[in-house]
C-alpha cells in the first residue's frame, strides 16, 4: 500500500484558523470588545419564502406513497435542468438540457471535473486565487503555473502567448478580488484556449452580482466559448444555498478533445461517482428560477450589493485603492501605509475592532491587500465604515 504523497505537498490551510485564533486571543484580553466580522464569505439572509415553501411541499411529497421519490438521476431531475436552460435563454445563451448537470455546489465540481483530464496537463491559475483551484491540482500531482494578477492590470490578467497550458481557471466576478472581466477580456482567453487546444474552467459563482449588460454573466456569451469552456455556477450566493447545497455545471457538446466529447466523459464520471442532489433540494432550486423566485432572491442580492456600495463609497472617501464592490460582494483594498496584509489585520482589529481577510492568504500577489465582504448585517456594515472613517 502506498499513499498519495501529493497530499504532503499541500500547505496547511492556516488562513481562517489563524484569523479565528487572533480574534479569540483579542477577545480574551478585551472582554468588552464589539468585533464586526467582514471577513466571512457566507451569506446571512434567510432563504427566500418561495424556496422555503418549495422545500416544505417537496418534504410532504416524500411522505406520500403516490409522490415519493427514490433514487434520482445523478445528472439532475429534468424539471430543474429545464429551468436552468430557460434562465440561460433569457441571457441569450442557448443550451441543450443534456449539457446541464446538477451538483451540490461549484466547489465540488471544480475539483471533480479534473477526473476527466490527464495528470500530465499543465494548469494555469491566477494569483491571487481561490485556494480550491490550486489544492485540487496539487492533490493530483499536476504542474501548476500562475497568471500574474496585480494592481496594474486591475487583477484581471490576460493570456500571454509565451505561456503554454492545458487547463485554465477563470473566476469572474473574482473571489477574492471582486474584479470582473469584460467581454473583450474573456474573448482573448477564449481565442487563446482555442489556439492552444486548452480548456477553460469558468467559475461563475458570483454572476448574479453583475449589474451591467455590458459585462458577461456567462462565458458562453463569448463567441467560440462552447468549443473550449466548462462553466460552473452555484446557488450558494445567488439564493443563499450555502447550507442547502446546490449548483450546476455546463459541459457543451461542442467541447471535443482528441475526438472525444467531454460531455460524455462528465456524464460517465457523475453516474459512476456521484449520487445526485436530493429531490427536496432540487425542488427548492427550481423555485429559485421561477418568476417569483427571481424577484425574491434579487431583493436579497440587492441588500448585499447595497452593503458593498457602503463599503466602496467609504474607500472612495478615504482615497483607499480597491477593486470589486460594484459587481461583486467583495471589496479588495490596498492596505494603507504600506502595511502587510497581516499587519493591517492586526491594526484594524486592535484599533477599530473590525475583522477582515488578509490578501496574502490567497497567494503571493495578495500580499499588501485585504478582502472585505458585504455578506453581513446592514447596521453592522454601516457601523464598521464609521469606524473606518474615524480611524483613517
Amino acid at each position: 500500500m502506498d499513499i498519495n504523497k501529493h497530499y504532503l505537498e499541500l500547505e496547511e490551510s492556516y488562513l481562517f484558523s489563524t484569523i479565528a485564533k487572533k480574534i479569540n486571543e483579542f477577545l480574551k484580553n478585551n472582554k468588552t470588545a464589539d468585533i464586526i466580522r467582514l471577513g466571512i464569505g457566507d451569506v446571512t439572509l434567510p432563504l427566500a419564502p418561495i424556496v422555503v415553501e418549495a422545500i416544505k411541499n417537496a418534504a410532504d411529497e416524500m411522505g406520500r406513497q403516490e409522490t415519493f421519490k427514490g433514487y434520482g438521476p445523478e445528472q439532475g431531475y429534468m424539471f430543474l435542468r429545464e429551468a436552468i436552460k430557460k434562465y440561460y435563454t433569457r441571457k441569450n445563451v442557448f443550451l441543450d438540457v443534456e449539457e446541464i448537470f446538477i451538483s451540490d455546489g461549484a466547489k465540488s465540481d471544480l475539483g471533480n471535473i479534473l477526473d476527466i483530464f490527464s495528470l500530465n496537463n499543465t494548469v494555469l491559475v491566477p494569483d491571487p486565487v481561490y485556494p480550491v483551484y490550486v489544492d485540487t491540482n496539487i492533490m493530483a500531482g499536476r504542474k501548476i503555473i500562475y497568471s500574474n494578477a496585480n494592481e496594474t492590470n486591475g487583477f484581471l490578467p490576460l493570456p500571454e502567448d509565451k505561456i503554454k497550458c492545458d487547463i485554465i481557471y477563470i473566476c469572474s466576478p473574482n473571489n477574492p478580488t471582486g474584479a470582473v472581466y469584460t467581454k473583450d477580456g474573456l474573448k482573448k482567453w477564449v481565442d487563446y484556449a482555442i489556439k492552444n487546444d486548452a480548456v477553460i474552467l469558468f467559475d461563475a459563482a458570483y454572476e448574479c452580482f453583475i449589474k451591467s449588460e455590458d459585462l458577461p454573466n456567462s462565458i458562453y456569451e463569448i463567441e467560440g466559448a462552447k468549443k473550449c469552456a466548462i462553466e460552473f455556477c452555484s446557488l450558494s450566493k445567488t439564493a443563499g444555498f450555502t447550507g442547502t447545497r446546490c449548483g450546476y455545471t455546463i459541459v457543451p457538446k461542442e467541447l471535443v478533445r482528441q475526438n472525444s466529447m467531454l460531455n460524455k466523459f462528465w456524464l460517465r464520471r457523475q453516474t459512476t461517482k456521484f449520487n445526485g442532489v436530493p429531490y427536496i433540494v432540487q425542488k427548492a432550486a427550481e423555485a429559485v428560477f421561477s418568476e417569483e423566485g427571481q424577484k425574491q432572491i434579487k431583493e436579497n442580492i440587492q441588500y448585499y450589493s447595497e452593503n458593498a456600495k457602503i463599503i466602496s463609497d467609504t474607500m472612495d472617501k478615504l482615497g483607499i485603492w480597491y477593486t470589486g464592490g460594484k459587481h461583486s460582494p467583495y471589496i479588495w483594498l490596498k492596505c494603507p501605509n504600506n502595511m502587510t496584509s497581516w499587519e493591517f489585520f492586526d491594526f484594524l482589529l486592535k484599533n477599530a475592532e473590525i475583522a477582515g481577510t488578509p490578501g496574502s492568504g490567497f497567494g503571493k500577489n495578495g500580499e499588501g491587500y485585504f478582502r472585505l465582504t458585504s455578506f453581513g448585517n446592514r447596521e453592522r456594515t454601516v457601523e464598521a465604515m464609521k469606524r473606518f472613517i474615524k480611524l483613517f
